[in-house]
């Protein structure tokens, strides 16, 4: 007997069937919220992470097996059960957007980066052809804008603001 996709895929089913625990998350979707889906999936203009987001939790709703999830989109399983379980322990819109993500505070507020800005610009300090981005960060500290800062952090601020040699677009222009 010849073994085809489909043999693949039920023994595949009857795999994880035997192997996983009975789900601890399981989508069971209201007519409304089926119905927002299908809506949601139907538009071209949808991002692509919320389009599989939408996905999934319609596949998950009609009784198919995170593995058949995984298969048919392209999808990794712990991105299946995450859905899962941010619908379940949430709600449909939790389970479709992200979370918003915190970042790092800002080092220098637009006063301080002004300043910096400024002393860039200025005379290098006696003994120094010009400033390098270790005396500006320097400078800062005894200036007292920030309590420490690396010289990194001044280079990010000047990229923002020096344009690229041959660039008259955008930043600061040095004559």
């Amino acid at each position: 007997m010849a073994m085809g996709a489909g043999t693949e895929l039920a023994w595949g089913t009857v795999q994880e069937t035997l192997t996983m625990p009975n789900k601890k998350y399981v989508v069971d979707l209201t007519e409304a919220e089926r119905n927002e889906l299908v809506a949601l999936t139907s538009k071209g203009t949808l991002p692509a992470r919320k389009m599989k987001r939408a996905q999934i939790l319609l596949q998950a709703d009609s009784g198919r097996t995170d593995l058949e999830i995984v298969q048919g989109l392209g999808v990794s399983r712990p991105c299946v059960e995450r859905v899962r379980q941010r619908f379940v322990e949430g709600s449909l819109p939790r389970a479709l957007n992200e979370a918003k993500r915190p970042g790092a505070k800002r080092k220098l507020d637009g006063r301080q980066e002004a300043r910096l800005i400024a002393e860039a610009c200025s005379a290098p300090p006696a003994g120094h052809a010009r400033w390098s981005l270790r005396l500006l960060a320097g400078r800062v500290v005894t200036l007292q804008l920030a309590e420490h800062i690396s010289h990194e952090t001044v280079r990010q601020v000047l990229k923002k603001t020096i344009p690229s040699p041959g660039s008259s677009a955008g930043g600061v222009f040095l004559k």
